[in-house]
């Protein structure tokens, strides 16, 4: 069944549906008539008086005036002059969501364009259009290298009228999309990071004193050895284990205030000028500075660091004898001159240590004076702020790989002591895909089908359940 589109109610669930599942889209049956209103009162006003791209240039040139007659080719090459993104290709998914996004702007009545312009999105977002969209250049202050490589590709022989090539411009669905789909990869890491933490607790043969506070820990261990007297070997674990639910509740706290903000940003207007209807006015305004979503994207990599850092100490302390009283390294057995899987501590600590370089916050940078005659002097760099956020994840998803092995190859050589239900689910999971490493065997050379166990969901998916059964017993 298509998503109805009405400029006000997009969720990110559906973002996702139609972004990376192919979904398709429809207009809600009252944006025709707000989309008309609002264009009636561009058509006024393109005789009167100058108004900021609609009856002028742009920039510098907001003293320049179009004539009526040349702003068909002024609005073409509006875009054409707007082409200068730079480095890779964008992915397929974050293109998507940005032309749905663009539409669900229009869809609100506020930007000015007609209603063909409008169906004609619509139109290729559900053929499957995805033009090449270049991911460098913009600032977050309207994404418009971006924007103008998403119209070109999109347009096809459609002709632009007065003020359409501005709403294709200036708006922050480049800047929008990457955010939501790198926290939509974060949440579900964080997700597969409970699981994990519940599984090293099991890997150590942790005490579980002080998770009586966290419902959600609980759940993941439900059934677990742990729960039965005598279990634990140590009064005091360190901190990594100990303070699990407070660093994993922290950063659930956090997540829930990002996803907030960034929902908020999925149907909130992002252009300039803006059309009132109501008001009978065509307003300059500062949509486009997306600085709540550029925030809101930096703190949700400041709370994931401590839960990654967290996981690769509890991931290295697990490979130590001392601590764990298995063999060191998770050999096979004590007294072995093969390493077992110590050497997993290398890359558990470079992954963790350059996530950490990536939480730097980003909305902090100021911008510069002299573009524009200074007028531009404000940044966001949301988009930037999303990519390091997309590459957070990665290394995560990685660590999470590492982690996962390695609590399975401890709970192997305890016995296998009876799991919980959820980490009894994710140690089969680990299991399928990476055999125990035995006497005289290296350490498992490929994890990236770990990895792509993590990011497809399905580790996630028993946190899920068990916060879904959490909630039937309340």
């Amino acid at each position: 069944m298509p998503i109805t589109l009405t400029g006000h109610t997009l969720t990110l669930d559906e973002l996702l549906q139609v972004a990376r599942g192919g979904e398709q889209v429809e207009l809600d049956e009252e944006v025709a008539g707000r989309v008309r209103a609002a264009r009636a009162l561009i058509e006024e006003a393109v005789p009167g008086e100058p108004v900021y791209g609609l009856t002028t240039g742009v920039g510098v040139r907001k003293r320049t005036r179009v004539p009526a007659e040349d702003l068909v080719e002024f609005n073409r090459r509006l875009i054409l002059e707007h082409r200068v993104g730079q480095g890779e290709p964008a992915p397929q998914d974050v293109v998507r969501a940005q032309l749905l996004l663009i539409v669900n702007a229009f869809a609100r009545g506020t930007a000015g364009v007609r209603l063909e312009l409008l169906q004609h999105l619509v139109s290729r977002l559900n053929d499957g259009i995805v033009p090449t969209v270049r991911t460098l250049g913009s600032l977050g202050m309207s994404d418009l290298p971006a924007n103008a490589d998403l119209a070109h590709g999109v347009l096809g022989g459609f002709e632009l009228a007065a003020k359409e090539g501005l709403a294709l411009l200036n708006h922050d669905g480049f800047s929008t999309a990457l955010s939501a789909l790198a926290f939509a990869d974060a949440e579900r890491l964080l997700a597969s990071l409970d699981v994990a933490a519940a599984l090293d607790l099991e890997a150590f043969a942790a005490n579980v004193g002080t998770l009586r506070a966290s419902t959600r820990l609980r759940r993941l261990l439900a059934g677990s050895y742990l729960w039965e007297p005598g279990a634990a070997r140590n009064l005091q674990d360190p901190l990594s284990f100990r303070c699990i639910p407070q660093v994993h509740g922290a950063a659930e706290v956090g997540f829930a205030f990002a996803r907030a903000r960034i929902a908020d940003e999925l149907n909130r207007s992002q252009e300039n000028p803006i059309v009132l209807v109501d008001e009978g006015r065509i307003v300059p305004v500062g949509n486009f500075d997306v600085v709540a979503l550029a925030q809101a994207v930096d703190f949700a990599r400041i709370v994931l660091v401590p839960v990654l850092s967290s996981a690769s100490e509890r991931s290295v302390k697990l490979l130590q004898a001392p601590l764990t009283g298995l063999p060191e390294g998770l050999a096979a057995e004590s007294g072995l001159p093969e390493s077992g899987l110590s050497e997993f501590g290398v890359p558990l600590q470079a992954l963790a240590a350059e996530a950490r370089l990536l939480a730097q916050p980003v909305s902090v940078e100021t911008g510069s004076s002299s573009h524009h005659e200074g007028i531009e002097d404000r940044i966001t760099l949301a988009p930037l702020g999303a990519r390091r956020l997309a590459a957070m994840t990665e290394l995560g998803e990685r660590l999470a790989a590492i982690e996962l092995v390695l609590a399975a190859q401890a709970v192997d050589l305890r016995g296998r002591p009876r799991l919980g239900t959820a980490t009894g689910a994710a140690y089969e999971q680990v299991r399928r895909l990476v055999p125990a490493t035995a006497r005289g065997e290296p350490p498992p050379q490929d994890l990236e089908p770990v990895r792509e166990l993590v990011r497809s969901g399905v580790i996630a998916h028993l946190a899920h359940e068990a916060v879904h059964h959490m909630h039937e017993d309340v």
